[in-house]
């Protein structure tokens, strides 16, 4: 079935409007300068360097390919200069030159809830302790990056100080999952309200971490215990270097999100995750279906084919698929870690609607976002090269989600979220319906909201996923109407309205308070 969404459409055009303004903006600086150059050679009888050119050659024309052909040459260098600076530039991590009492202080159990491996950090105490050491005022003067763990945990806290419901961060020890040294995720933890309820586990995209939950996290946490994860790679968690393989990387992703649930001792769990998050959660749930109670997909990533026609369907630029061929070996990121001290100020530029979404935080939201964001990419690029092995081309995974659906056992619920205005296609939610119609799938489309779904409209977002998990709550979701039904869109002033009464079940979860 072959669906076109007119939003991504839209979206796609007018970001090759865009470049292509800005280059012929370049081109037109540049041409007649070459124009008046080959004119006097060709006029010169003394020059005699062009003489192959027949009088009937237009000038123009000339410069024009000989405009073509050194910016051709230009992206061959940048290419390769990209290249070396991406290998050499990322800093080393700061973790690795943490001494031998921090590491062990970093073990010593503060909380029954997590095993010795954890070190809890409360964030309601105001200050966040400095467990990794810094490096001297020379060697930070040096680096093209001024970025560090702490500087990371900084901005994280002061985005997440606007949560008004209590925080615990841990790093929980996840052992030698992804190479030979044991790997810490970074875990932050609200609320211990209801507890016979199977708490909310919450992944983020790409280049994202759990601050970006901020808009979501009170009211998701009003009806159950909610965790949020760095993701192996990402954040503040371990940047271990993960296979180059496809299948390999995304077998590592998976089998850290369930050493982490092992070591935090959860039986059965409600998983939400956002774009790259989503992909790895279905992958989560495909191979632990068990430990799943209800699979949560917002404008997941990685689902659908990467169409045949695609350069039909999209005509671009040659100029546009040169620099995207020069790009290709580089990771999707790049940009934040070659732009140095600039990378905040980039990103403000570049992204400022994303920015405009976490403002309502605070007075100076905009920089504080904006630092977070390049503080977590600006280090090794770890998870982000694992999502370069994964992908083909940035929009589509080589191993599309939407062919391994079928594997997902029928008795695992599931609930798709779109942003009608975001780059991602919503037609895989519309396919895995009509795949699996004796299942619970219900698919949601927010009209005005992009792809970051849960902070373009959060408050519809957020019903959207109590409603997911009230039905949980209410028991075995194969009791409903499995009927396939039409995705649902909802307009600006939809109102959702859930029944959340504590629910009465003979067992409770393996959690403690």
């Amino acid at each position: 079935m072959v669906c076109e969404d007119e939003s991504s459409v839209s979206h796609l055009e007018s970001d090759s409007r865009m470049g292509f303004g800005m280059g012929c903006e370049f081109a037109q600086l540049l041409r007649p300068t070459i124009s008046s150059l080959i004119q006097r050679i060709y006029l010169n009888p003394d020059a005699g360097l062009l003489f192959w050119i027949p009088p009937s050659f237009n000038i123009n024309s000339m410069a024009d390919l000989l405009l073509k052909i050194a910016i051709f040459f230009g992206l061959v260098m940048m290419k390769i200069l990209l290249f070396v600076l991406e290998r050499f530039v990322p800093h080393q991590d700061t973790r690795k030159r943490r001494t031998k009492e921090e590491k062990k202080s970093e073990h010593k159990p503060m909380d029954p809830l997590y095993k010795e491996k954890t070190y809890i950090v409360d964030y309601s105490s105001g200050e966040i302790d400095d467990k990794e050491s810094q490096s001297g005022w020379l060697g930070s003067w040096l680096k093209w990056c001024p970025t560090s763990i702490a500087m990371l945990r900084q901005a994280e806290k002061k985005i997440l100080s606007y949560v008004k419901t209590s925080i615990r961060g841990a790093y929980v020890n996840i052992g030698p999952v992804v190479g030979k040294d044991d790997c810490k995720i970074w875990t932050i933890s609200l609320t211990d309200n209801h507890p016979e309820r199977p708490p909310l586990v919450m992944l983020h995209g790409l280049g994202a971490g759990v601050a970006l939950w901020a808009l979501n996290l009170d009211g998701l946490a009003a009806t159950r215990h909610v965790y949020a994860v760095d993701l192996l790679g990402f954040g503040r968690s371990s940047r271990p270097v993960f296979s180059t393989d496809a299948l390999d990387a995304e077998r590592e992703f998976v089998q850290s999100i369930e050493e982490w649930r092992k070591e935090m001792r959860l039986d059965k769990f409600i998983l939400l995750g956002h774009s790259m998050g989503g992909f790895l959660a279905t992958s989560y749930a495909i191979r632990y279906p068990s430990r799943v109670s209800h699979l949560i997909l917002a404008d997941p990533w990685g689902f659908p084919e990467k169409p045949a026609d695609l350069s039909q369907r999209y005509p671009i630029p040659l100029w546009v698929k040169m620099i995207a061929y020069c790009l290709q070996p580089l990771n999707p990121l790049w940009g934040i870690r070659i732009a140095g001290p600039m990378g905040p100020k980039l990103i403000e530029k570049v992204r400022p609607d994303l920015i405009r979404k976490f403002a309502a935080l605070s007075g100076d939201g905009d920089a504080t976002v904006a630092e977070y964001i390049f503080h977590c990419n600006a280090q090794t690029p770890s998870g982000e090269a694992a999502f370069h092995s994964m992908m083909s081309s940035f929009g589509w995974a080589k191993y599309p989600m939407i062919n391994r659906i079928p594997s997902l056992k029928r008795d695992v619920p599931l609930s798709m979220i779109y942003g009608s205005r975001s780059w991602v296609d919503h037609c895989p939610g519309q396919q895995i319906q009509q795949m699996r119609p004796s299942s619970y799938v219900d698919v949601q489309i927010i009209r005005g909201a992009g792809h970051h779904v849960y902070a373009d409209s959060k408050d519809k977002f957020n019903d959207l996923v109590l409603k997911a998990c009230a039905h949980t709550d209410l028991g075995n979701p194969l009791n409903f109407d499995l009927s396939p039904k039409k995705e649902t869109i909802l307009e600006p002033s939809t109102d959702i309205q859930l029944d959340l009464k504590p629910v009465e079940q003979d067992e409770k979860p393996s959690l403690q308070p």
